[in-house]
């Protein structure tokens, strides 16, 4: 999310001076409970440079709670399983856009970002090569299957996509552990703790240790606040408001009650219908000499949008019973270093079991310090 802070700056200041397609079905007509393995198909070594890959297909519940078909990466550990099984982490990605092929975990060739995806293959190469088998979900929407625009930054849809291919993958390959945790940077990040937060209600069958979230998304949504008409278009921004448009569009997919239609210009509908279908890309290309006030006919913070934004993705700050490792780059600009301040605050202050780990580096950039708490992190509680 890199230059939220300068966009958000900019706004405050401006606004106080003036691969296989799959058809879509709304209701799939023989639909499996979510959970369920649709299929495993062992993928050679080249699969994002890690042996032992499959690709998964399963069904996830909708944040509706009605099953849609899903897909994902698995990598198990060469050689026989310990007595207790794999133990199992799930890796959340990044931002990759909105339309199917973009998450690019069951198809890297797809994958939008080259050396975003190779940074998150980097960790999930040395999670295997430690032992945890890692299930990484694409997220509704932008894998194998076309179910309409992804969601972006829906908490409920991004946790149960993880927890539901926790299952799917234990159902094909049963030699994996009950026992598992959760990883993820940026939107990654924020699905982790999405993921985290739900699975003591959603999935008490599993065994839940904890959850690193790496420069997660979080208070995010407070920018929307003060976007409107009067909002100007400010120079070298087009990143973040591609993808202030990709929670409009998200949003407008999955929550009919945010009624996001209502705030749209003739040419904001043209533009949240036409990056539906596309990569991140391809939608900062499509926004990239516009600003969010020419895509608004009125301000986001009248009517019903913002409660119904609060509820979709702001990050829960109380209610979690495993531990959470945060690791925090002090200088990051795509997710700004105040917010990561912000929600380690509101976590000391309810009395979540956290720790964090502060870097220097950019966004998502693990320095040593941080590699060696994560991999403690997960050896202490995952293989305990």
């Amino acid at each position: 999310m890199r230059g939220l802070r300068k966009w958000t700056g900019a706004v405050i200041a401006a606004t106080a001076s003036a691969s296989m397609a799959v058809a879509f079905d709304a209701v799939p007509a023989a639909a499996d409970p979510p959970g369920t393995l649709i299929s495993a198909e062992s993928q050679s070594d080249s699969f994002h440079g890690i042996p032992g890959g499959s690709v998964v297909r399963y069904w996830m519940a909708s944040s509706g709670g009605a099953p849609k078909q899903a897909s994902g990466a698995l990598f198990v550990p060469a050689g026989p399983a310990p007595e207790n099984g794999w133990p199992i982490v799930a890796f959340d990605h990044g931002t990759t856009g909105l339309g199917m092929g973009c998450g690019g975990k069951s198809d890297p060739s797809t994958a939008p970002y080259d050396h975003f995806i190779a940074d998150e293959d980097n960790v999930m190469r040395s999670l295997v090569s430690q032992g945890y088998a890692v299930v990484a979900p694409d997220y509704l929407g932008l894998g194998l299957y076309d179910t309409g625009p992804h969601p972006y930054l829906e908490l409920q849809s991004e946790a149960t996509a993880t927890i539901d291919m926790v299952r799917a993958a234990r159902a094909a390959r049963p030699e994996l552990s009950r026992t598992w945790a959760v990883v993820g940077p940026s939107q990654g990040g924020q699905a982790a703790l999405a993921t985290s937060h739900l699975q003591a209600t959603y999935s008490p069958d599993l065994d839940f240790r904890g959850t690193v979230a790496i420069d997660p998304e979080s208070d995010v949504e407070k920018a929307l606040t003060i976007a409107g008409p009067t909002t100007p278009a400010i120079p070298g921004t087009a990143e973040t408001v591609g993808y202030l448009t990709d929670i409009l569009a998200g949003l407008r997919a999955a929550r009919p009650d945010a009624a996001v239609d209502s705030y749209l210009t003739p040419l904001g509908h043209s533009v949240l219908d036409r990056i539906g279908t596309m990569c991140q890309p391809q939608i900062n290309a499509t926004i990239s000499d516009l600003g969010i006030g020419q895509l608004l006919s009125r301000p986001l913070a009248d009517g019903p949008l913002i409660g119904a934004v609060n509820s979709y993705m702001a990050v829960p700050t109380t209610g979690y019973n495993r531990p959470i490792l945060l690791l925090l780059n002090a200088t990051d600009t795509s997710v700004p270093s105040p917010l990561h301040a912000a929600l380690a605050a509101q976590f000391a202050a309810s009395g979540v079991d956290f720790r964090s780990v502060v870097g220097t580096g950019g966004h998502t950039q693990l320095n040593p310090q941080m590699w060696a708490a994560l991999n403690d992190f997960l050896a202490a509680h995952v293989r305990s």
